[in-house]
């Protein structure tokens, strides 16, 4: 069964990166068919993409974030990692890493919540 576990800071300071870290359980990221993507649910509202490690290579970010979000892997580790530099507290949310493009999943992890701090 393929699962999936966030871990990172839960309180960071405005201004400051971000980084959180998926680790992958009974699945692959090395050679995988499959996308693996970071999406996040602040309070009150839906879930957001936030850009995607695509299995033909590469990485594709949603646009709003294309200036200060960085999404690189660890094949030695299954693990691949989110970067998000220049946090306010708008970036409070929990953090989800999925197995998927966009919000388009079979497997997601638990979350992690993360607070901005101004």
């Amino acid at each position: 069964q393929v699962q999936l576990q966030e871990s990172g800071p839960a309180l960071v300071k405005s201004s400051e990166t971000l980084s959180l870290t998926c680790t992958i359980s009974g699945a692959s990221l090395s050679g995988s068919d499959y996308d693996w993507s970071w999406i996040r649910q602040s309070s009150g509202k839906g879930q957001k993409w936030l850009g995607t490690i695509l299995h033909s290579g590469g990485t594709r970010i949603d646009t709003p974030f294309r200036s200060r979000l960085t999404i690189s892997k660890d094949l030695s580790k299954n693990q691949f990692t989110l970067h998000l530099a220049s946090v306010t507290p708008e970036d409070t949310a929990v953090y989800y890493c999925t197995r998927g493009f966009g919000l388009q999943y079979d497997y997601r992890g638990q979350g992690t919540r993360v607070t901005v701090s101004a």
